[in-house]
Order: structure tokens, then sequence, then C-alpha cells
């Protein structure tokens, strides 16, 4: 085991703190503007997110390397009488996991993985996102205050050689960070 996915499976042992059980609004308003159709959220977590969107009628997808994780989102969705398909596995590889989804959903997966592992995810995510389907991502800027992980230049650069940048939304979190919504579409 990785020190990553022991770092954040012990994280699930409690409650991390970006485990609120609420989805934010960024997706709700997708979800209001958009017909349903397939969903995927890479590093599901508990499910939150894939929970909101089944009961809008979305078909979906979930995946964390982190089974506790995956044990609890399924907990969270039986309980509700919801289909969903929860995996456990990495979120840069995508195995089993075929689309086309019109929807890919990330809040905070991809910036907190090696860059290695970005291009991989990158190259599997424009595979799998259909046709004219949205990938809406969260994640931090790089900042000097800022010790964690974040989209870099090079990212940035990837995410927009690949899909088209329909809308970005700035925000802060813990006080100082800058925070980021992009929403990317991939041309026809």
């Amino acid at each position: 085991m990785t020190f990553r996915r022991l770092f954040f499976s012990i994280l699930y042992l409690g409650k991390p703190r970006w485990d609120t059980g609420i989805s934010p609004p960024e997706l709700l308003a997708f979800i209001e503007s958009h017909p349903p159709g397939r969903a995927l959220d890479l590093g599901c977590g508990t499910g939150t997110n894939v929970i909101t969107l089944a009961k809008a009628g979305w078909q979906t997808s979930g995946v964390d390397f982190v089974p506790r994780a995956i044990r609890l989102a399924r907990r969270k969705a039986q309980a509700l009488g919801l289909q969903v398909d929860l995996r456990v596995g990495d979120a840069s590889q995508m195995a089993g996991l075929d689309g086309p989804y019109d929807l890919v959903l990330d809040i905070g997966c991809f910036h907190s993985l090696q860059s290695q592992d970005r291009r991989r995810y990158i190259d599997n995510l424009v595979v799998r996102l259909a046709p004219g389907g949205t990938f809406l991502v969260y994640g931090f800027l790089a900042s000097p205050d800022f010790k964690g992980t974040y989209f870099t230049p090079e990212d940035l650069a990837n995410f927009g050689t690949r899909m088209t940048l329909v809308s970005h939304q700035y925000g802060s979190d813990y006080g100082v960070v800058q925070s980021v919504w992009y929403t990317y579409r991939k041309n026809d």
C-alpha cells in the first residue's frame, strides 16, 4: 500500500474534512441545467455526489481507492434504494469504467495525484467522456501560503488541448487558499 493510499485510508476511519455530506452548488446548478445522462464521479469518497446525481435521474458510477469509503457509499445508496455503480479503484486508470459519460465529476481528486498519474488520468478521461460531454473539476491553485496539492500550469494546458474550457469560478477555502471550479466540454 502506498503512503498516499494509507494516509487516505486512515482519514476515512473518521470523517475527513471534505466529507460534508452536502453536494456543492456548482454540481446542483449543473444538474438543474442539464438532462440526466450517464455520470462518473472520480474520487467519489462516501458517495454524496453519486447519490445526488442518482436522485436526479442520472445513471451514476463512482470510483475511489479507499475501500472503506466505497463501503460507506454503498450502504448510503442501498439505504435510499438507489442503483449506483460504486467501485474500489484507481481514478487515474478508470479500469472497467467504459463510458461514454455525459458528465465526469472530480471534486479534489485530480489535484492530489502525482504528475505521471495526472497524464494517465487525462488520457483516460478523454476516452471515456462522451462527445459534447462535460468535465466538472474542483481543486486548488498554487499559492505561496498553500503547502498542499494544486493544479499546475501544465495540468491546465493539458486539459485545454483535449477539451474546451467553458467556464471557471474562483473561490477560497480554508481562508487563504484559492480554489477553482473548471467546466470543460469535450469537442464533438
